[in-house]
Order: structure tokens, then sequence, then C-alpha cells
């Protein structure tokens, strides 16, 4: 008798169909699940191998339109990097995948899902906290968290021995030395051969950029414009092409940064479960809009609202990559951003080249830039008797902070 119907978040990899196999031996109806947000992936097969284990149905989900509008354009307009530099490209896609593996789960009637997420990662609080936000009633079988699993499957070698007992294809090819996350976003790459931080990440690693030194001796020169801090246009200035839905934008940046080596880093970041990892991140397109968002931003925000936004951004950044998107405090988070952007509007022309993103200049109807009042030839309305209040205001505080330390020295 059936335990009951579990979704499961499935890849088509060794590890979710040894995972489904596991399922169905341990009593469940098993549902697979695939989003498609992007990655390099034959669908077909996938749909045919989970079949063949004996999934009850399966479902392969285009997700990657709200996956532009709904989870990457919310986080270009906050600006969010986690730590300074990650431009959160797994983080962000994991509440759209779990939305939908949630809708699902509800449609058929599932009182199960299950993922394949490992119990070292962070990626399991990501999915976990979104299921349960949005199905609280949802129980979730996490089989790297489960000691009869895990025990089991020590390493790859354990899997791949379950894999021909069960009739599970296996990879043809040799594994990489490293695990890879991609989407339409980045490619992530960690563990392996990577986990010495000293270790100089392979030249053949990188998958969606070219090695900056590899690429033309010529820069792609576009415009980008920007309504409410959202792109809503792209045009390449030499060759006139343009593109203006979301999903082409993102796509069209992506392969314009990819040819140039844009968006490459290699970090050490703290995960949110207690240690730190290392990760080697290619995010092409992020990498342009970040610095293009950045600039139109800076030329159309008040300052202290600004200030006060780029606060909330942090805070944004560490809410996606702990996984609190469905949070009530990441909802008001994201609205306060979006309130900031209505006055984001307006054009940025950037350089793209050999690895860098050069701004050359930008326009708005709504910047707040005065160019005679900054121009050094024209007096304007501005008096310069008017500094004089700020440089007296600010040198009382120095003076005295320097008097109070000479004093402090000198009786020690």
């Amino acid at each position: 008798m059936s335990k009951g119907t579990v979704v499961l978040a499935y890849s088509g990899g060794l590890d979710t169909s040894c995972i489904l196999v596991w399922l169905k031996e341990e009593g469940y109806d098993v549902i697979t699940f695939l989003a498609n947000i992007g990655q390099e992936e034959d669908f077909d097969a996938a749909k045919k191998k989970a079949e063949s284990l004996g999934a009850k149905k399966v479902f392969i989900e285009d997700l990657r339109a709200e996956f532009v509008e709904e989870f990457i354009w919310p986080s270009v307009q906050a600006s969010a990097i986690y730590e300074d530099r990650y431009l959160l490209g797994t983080s962000v896609a994991r509440p759209c995948i779990a939305r939908r593996q949630i809708q699902i789960a509800r449609q058929e009637g599932a009182q199960y899902v299950s993922h394949g997420a490992t119990g070292k990662g962070n990626d399991q609080i990501r999915f976990e906290l979104t299921c349960y936000a949005l199905y609280p009633e949802v129980k979730i079988i996490a089989p790297w968290r489960i000691p009869e699993f895990y025990n089991r499957f020590v390493g790859r070698k354990d899997l791949m021995e379950y894999a021909k007992k069960h009739g599970i294809p296996v990879p043809v090819t040799p594994k990489a030395p490293w695990s890879m996350d991609a989407n339409l976003m980045h490619i992530s790459y960690e563990s392996g051969i990577l986990e010495n931080p000293k270790s100089h990440a392979p030249a053949d690693l990188y998958l969606m950029t070219k090695s900056p030194e590899d690429a033309p001796n010529s820069p792609d020169v576009l415009e980008i414009e920007f309504k409410k801090g959202v792109p809503i246009k792209v045009t390449h200035i030499k060759e006139g092409k343009s593109k203006d839905t979301p999903l082409d934008i993102f796509s069209y940046l992506n392969e314009i940064g990819g040819r140039h080596g844009v968006g490459r880093i290699d970090i050490v970041e703290n995960r949110f479960i207690g240690m730190k990892s290392r990760g080697i991140y290619e995010t092409p397109g992020g990498t342009i809009l970040y610095h293009a968002h950045l600039d139109i931003e800076t030329f159309t925000l008040d300052r202290e609202v600004r200030r006060i936004k780029q606060g909330l951004g942090v805070k944004f950044a560490e809410m996606l990559y702990n996984g609190f998107w469905y949070s009530p405090e990441c909802e008001f988070v994201r609205h306060c951003i979006d309130k900031s952007q209505e006055s984001v509007d307006g054009k940025v022309q950037l350089s793209v080249f050999k690895g860098q993103v050069y701004i050359l200049g930008r326009e708005s109807p709504k910047s707040l830039y005065n160019e005679e009042l900054v121009s050094m030839d024209v007096q304007g309305d501005y008096d310069p008797c008017d500094a004089s209040g700020f440089i007296k205001i600010n040198a009382v505080r120095l003076r005295e902070h320097h008097r109070l330390q000479g004093e402090h020295r000198s009786k020690h």
C-alpha cells in the first residue's frame, strides 16, 4: 500500500534518479518535476528516463520568462550582491523552482515533496523554507539528511552500484571533478578539486564565458533602457540590433557578456548553515545589468533615499541567499525597494570589452543632475559661500576629535 504521493525536484542526473527509485522502494508514488530555467538540458531524454524508472507523472515546466520577470528583475532593482561579490544566481532560482513544485503538489494532491540537495549546503534551506511558506502542511523528504540514505550512499561509487542494480542509466562520460549548477543567470562551480581554496580553476572549467584573453579585440557598445529600475530594452549601437522582452534582453546580455568574458568570480563565501565554501561563478548578463542599473540609479535617485535603499539592498541579498524570499520581512523589503525605483528611468550606454564593463554615458527625463549648477564655468544659482557652513560644521567635529585623541595619548 502506498505511503502517499511525493513530488520530486528532478534533474535527470545520477543523484535524483537514484532518489526516485529509492522513494519507490520506500513505498511512495513519485511525480517528478523538472524546471527549465535556462540550463543546457535534454528535457525529452530526462522525461523518458523518469518514466522508465517508474515516475507516476512527469512535469517539465518552462519557467524562464517568469524567472527573469519575477525573480531576476527584483534582484536587479535591489542591486542585490552577497558579501560584495556574489550576484546570487543560484539563490534567486530556488524560490522560482520551489514555487512551481508546490503548485504541482497542491494540484496533484501530493502530501510530500522531495529534493536532492546536500545536507551541507544552502539549497536545502532555500527549497524547504519556500515549501513551508507556500504549503504549510506539506511534509518534506530530504534523503541526504536521512541516516538510512546517506549511510547507504556514502559516495558516488555507491550511487553507481545502486544504479546498475536497478537499471538506472549511468553517465557514459567521466564526471567533471567538481559540481556545477546552471541556469539562465549564471553557472556555479564548487566541490571536488575546487575545495582546496588555493587551487586555481582549470581553464576548461568555464562554460558560459570566454577567457578575456580570447575575447574579441573590439568592444560591443550597448544602450540599456530602464523603466522603474527594470530593463525594458537593449540596443547594440553599431549593429542596430535590439531586444525588448525580458527573456530576450537577459539572453542577449548573456551572449554579449559571455563573448567578452564578463562576470567571472572566484570567492570564498559564508554559507547560512555556518561554514565557509569556495565557489566559482559566471554571471555575464547579470554583471552588465548590475553596473548599468547602479549608474542610472545614482543619476536619478535622491542621495538620502539611495543611502537607505543601499542598506535595504544588502539586507535583501542576505535574505535571498539564506532562503527567505517568501518571508514577510523580505516581502516588505522588496516593496520598499520597488517604491524607491519609481524615478529610475533612463538610458545607459556602456562598452563590454575583455572582461570589463565600462560606462560611457547616461540620460534620463528624471535626472537629478543639474549641469548648469555643477558647472565650473557658470555661476548659476549656487552661492560659493554656502560651502562655508558645511566646512565649519565638519571642521569643529574634526578639530575636537583630534584634540581629544592627542589628550588621551599624552595621558598614557
